[in-house]
């Protein structure tokens, strides 16, 4: 066969695997992956906590810098945990933009946005709204999330909500 013929006929083939997409074994399971995670902010976004049970395993652990002094080792500390952040912000809308997804690992970045309308901490409810970026890993085991690292940036939502830059103080005389 010509060279140059069979060049454009291996051209031919990668394209259309490209426009196809991968049908191996490791890109079905990316795939799931993929669902598995978008079907877990679906179901937080639209508080059907319930439907948790099926993708999130009993003994998730959260990690999470922005907040320190919540410790999530169980799906039903993550329920109470969205249960308080309700209360806070009663209707978030999630949107991801972003998701990658390798083996057993699904890389996310989103918008969170509501209004706070409860107490935050020990922040009193504003009515202001917030809209932050996050971004995330979550480790898959077992058809479940298993374990997420998640962050934000605590300043922009505490700007947004007027309680960044703090007050001074009121100086006594």
């Amino acid at each position: 066969m010509d060279k140059k013929l069979l060049s454009r006929s291996l051209l031919v083939i990668a394209a259309a695997g490209t426009l196809v997409g991968c049908l191996c074994g490791p890109c079905e399971v990316a795939t799931e992956n993929k669902e598995l995670v978008l079907s877990s902010f679906e179901d937080i976004r639209n508080g059907e906590l319930d439907n948790l049970d099926e993708l999130i395993a009993a003994d998730y652990v959260r990690h999470c810098q922005a907040t320190p002094d919540v410790e999530i080792t169980s799906l039903e500390a993550f329920k109470q945990y969205l249960l308080s952040e309700a209360e806070t912000f009663p209707n978030p809308e999630i949107t991801i933009t972003h998701l990658l997804a390798e083996d057993n690992i699904v890389a996310f970045w989103g918008t969170y946005a509501g209004v706070q309308e409860g107490p935050m901490g020990s922040y009193p409810a504003t009515g202001d709204r917030m809209e932050i970026d996050f971004s995330g890993v979550h480790r898959i085991e077992g058809g479940k999330i298993a374990e997420t690292w998640v962050t934000w940036d605590n300043l922009t939502g505490l700007t947004q909500l007027g309680f960044f830059p703090p007050q001074p103080a009121e100086v006594l005389e």
